[in-house]
């Protein structure tokens, strides 16, 4: 199958600044992998699919074999700098366009910076849970927290490409203005400055009031079920939702897309769960790195291959042609990113 055009990267959180240690690059690898503490004695956090995959398809990009050891490619990176390292891994991961999550830590990157860094474009995300903390963190009444956090949303969405919400639950319907006015009263006498929102019901306010703006909202839903009831209620509204699952269920969320015209599924970097589960075109390639730059190059690269395995053995059983393949690895990994997000009026 022919190379894919450069990927559109609909999920992530920049990338690291500085200069990493042994220790805090195998930390970033284990949240990477889920992992949490210490790899087992005699082993490092190299040992899992995570640290192959960065040993097969990173050293290269820095003018090494691949399968190099741990200790030679790490000072490799310390030689030629963070800065300069950081460039030529985003630059080599085949990503064009990258949709960031706004208010990273400073010791990430932000969209734009990580945009300039891989010679692609960026493009923002507003998570819907922080931009009201910080309301919260200057509002002194429930009147002026609500009426600032309609101001911030709404100026977020004049420059933002879609919002993101942490809701793992919504109904069919908006709660009612008492329900709202009674949890941020709640949740504005019992918080300290920098707490993160904790009453369901302003989550649900915030989500509804992203959907009311028409930009596309990225759910992020370790099982998205119990959202069903939101999905069925925002058919015909005019906002495009995305589906962002945590494993094992990706073939959940791509089934629900297949059901709500709206409604699309994050495919990740492993498609093979989610290809055969819903139309090509309700599916997106992600990411989802934070932190190292090598996440950004094997995340694209599993994506890569995955799909021209799939389509390849569809081609080999005459289920599809080779143009087919193509046609499907494109709308899958940028195609439909394009789409949803408005993004097609740029060069790929």
């Amino acid at each position: 199958m022919a190379v894919l055009p450069p990927l559109v990267d609909q999920h992530s959180h920049g990338a690291d600044h500085g200069e990493l240690g042994l220790g805090s690059f195998e930390a970033r690898m284990a949240a990477a992998s889920g992992a949490e503490g210490p790899a087992p004695a005699g082993t490092s956090h190299f040992d899992t699919r995570t640290g192959l995959a960065i040993r097969r398809w990173c050293p290269p990009l820095l003018g090494l074999e691949p399968h190099c050891s741990p200790v030679r490619y790490l000072a490799r990176r310390r030689e030629l700098g963070a800065f300069r390292a950081g460039r030529m891994l985003l630059r080599g991961a085949g990503i064009g366009a990258f949709l960031v999550e706004v208010g990273a830590p400073a010791s990430l990157t932000s969209a734009a910076e990580l945009a300039a860094a891989a010679e692609a474009r960026g493009h923002e995300v507003v998570r819907l849970e922080p931009l009201a903390e910080q309301v919260a963190d200057t509002s002194g009444s429930v009147d002026s927290f609500l009426g600032y956090t309609a101001e911030a949303l709404y100026a977020a969405a004049q420059h933002a490409t879609a919002f993101a919400s942490g809701a793992t639950y919504c109904e069919g319907r908006a709660p009612d203005a008492g329900a709202v006015r009674r949890a941020a009263d709640r949740w504005l006498r019992g918080r300290r400055p920098g707490e993160p929102l904790a009453e369901p019901a302003l989550a649900r306010h915030l989500l509804w009031s992203a959907v009311a703006t028409g930009l596309p909202v990225q759910l992020h839903c370790p099982d998205p079920q119990p959202l069903t009831a939101f999905l069925r209620a925002t058919a015909g509204l005019g906002s495009d939702l995305v589906l962002l699952p945590r494993v094992p269920h990706h073939q959940r969320a791509a089934q629900l897309a297949t059901v709500h015209a709206h409604v699309y599924a994050d495919a990740g970097p492993f498609p093979e769960e989610t290809l055969g589960r819903a139309p090509f075109g309700k599916l997106l390639f992600s990411s989802g790195a934070r932190g190292l730059p090598e996440l950004y190059v094997t995340a694209a690269r599993l994506f890569s291959r995955a799909v021209e395995r799939v389509v390849g053995e569809w081609a080999a059983e005459g289920l599809c042609a080779a143009s087919d393949g193509r046609r499907i690895a494109e709308l899958v990994g940028s195609g439909t990113a394009r789409r949803v997000y408005r993004l097609a009026a740029e060069a790929s």
